[in-house]
């Protein structure tokens, strides 16, 4: 592989994230106006936003069987049009089948474009031979800002699902099947068979990777209890305006951007644990704060750190799994993929049967302990010794941008 080839690449699969966070923050800002388009009840919603992850783990599993026959990128060429066609029959539908229909295609095929995206970061880092995967996952955050803004101007403006969809669509559907010509893989010839020193192989003993499974759950959990609880949380229990609630998740997202932004220099710089650590001791502390503020400016301060903690994890949860597993990185990633889904299902749910049960402070500190616990399992995003030789990722390759 050219060093032309990885770069053109790596700015593809960049573009395949951006995207992807475009369309997904269309999606979920828009939940409200979905809901009133089609009639669904309070208490019918749930079991349509339920059904998105669970589609989703369902096609990070079919993804897994599927890359053994062909290769991740041929997988994210064909996903990402369907997320957007999908997007759109959320938006251009009318009858309540119609939602359902294009929710579960929406949601299998985010699943496989999860799993393969993060395939290709994989791939792609190992042969760069340096931490690079921050960098696609700060795409995600900025198409996921940009969508949300796309999101607003469109509630603001009072115009339909299909008119705030349809310009979207045509113009990110055929940028991203003109990006899909460069997706390469970056995996190295001896690193085909795993027969590398000192590693798993291509043998994927679920023991060994249930830590970074746990990892996964972990921050997802955090991630939906921002998501779903920031702005509740910020006017009922710390009794901030309606307008100044909306703003903590804005917050989150502009603070996940800037710390993936930097975070790979971090990772070349002091290692992928040492960033794993400080990044789970930030978000574990951000929701300590969160708990005991004292009024809505402490909370948004508590949600910042939350956003600069927990941004670092899941990217490196990703590569941790391509290095303890380089012969059968492909399936790694997808199997740990779906526990990103399980988080999201299990975060909000027990974050708000707590603060029903209990009281809303009480209830951030269980996300707080389980990102802590990350900290136990540190150790598994360390590199191989006998590849990286020492405890900092570096160069094995030259440097390709």
């Amino acid at each position: 592989m050219t060093d032309a080839g990885l770069r053109y690449g790596r700015a593809s699969l960049g573009l395949s994230f951006g995207v992807q966070g475009v369309a997904f923050a269309l999606l979920v800002t828009r939940i409200p106006a979905i809901q009133d388009q089609y009639g669904i009840s309070d208490a019918l919603l749930p079991v349509f936003l339920a059904a998105v992850p669970i589609l989703a783990g369902a096609g990070s599993v079919a993804t897994e069987k599927a890359v053994a026959r062909v290769r991740p990128g041929v997988v994210l060429r064909w996903a990402q049009p369907l997320v957007l066609l999908a997007l759109l029959g959320v938006g251009a539908g009318r009858e309540m089948w119609h939602a359902a229909v294009a929710l579960g295609v929406f949601g299998l095929s985010v699943g496989a474009l999860d799993a393969s995206m993060n395939m290709l970061g994989v791939s792609l880092q190992r042969a760069y031979g340096r931490s690079i995967m921050l960098g696609f996952h700060a795409a995600y955050s900025l198409g996921g800002i940009a969508g949300a803004s796309l999101a607003w101007v469109g509630a603001r403006y009072d115009l339909s699902l299909l008119a705030s969809y349809l310009p979207v669509v045509a113009v990110l559907l055929p940028a991203a099947l003109a990006g899909s010509r460069w997706y390469t893989e970056g995996k190295r010839p001896e690193e085909d068979d795993g027969s590398g020193p000192g590693t798993t192989g291509g043998v994927l003993s679920f023991k060994l990777l249930l830590p970074l499974c746990l990892v996964m759950s972990f921050a997802y959990i955090g991630d939906s209890t921002v998501s779903n609880w920031s702005a509740k949380y910020l006017q009922d229990v710390l009794g901030s305006s309606e307008q100044l609630a909306t703003v903590p998740y804005n917050v989150y997202m502009v603070t996940t951007l800037l710390g993936r932004a930097v975070g790979d220099l971090g990772v070349r710089r002091f290692g992928a644990v040492a960033v794993v650590r400080g990044g789970s001791l930030l978000a574990a502390g951000g929701f300590a704060v969160v708990a005991a503020a004292p009024g809505a400016w402490v909370g948004m301060l508590g949600f910042t750190m939350l956003g600069f903690g927990l941004c670092v994890i899941v990217p490196q949860t990703f590569a941790a799994a391509g290095r303890l597993f380089p012969g059968n990185s492909d399936a790694a990633v997808a199997r740990l993929n779906t526990f990103n889904y399980v988080g999201f299902l299990v975060g909000s749910p027990l974050v708000g049967a707590l603060g029903d049960a209990w009281s809303y402070r009480g209830a951030m500190l269980v996300p707080m302990v389980l990102v802590l616990a990350t900290l136990v399992y540190a150790r598994s995003f360390g590199p191989d010794p006998a590849r990286y030789g020492g405890g900092h990722e570096r160069a094995r390759t030259a440097d390709v941008g």
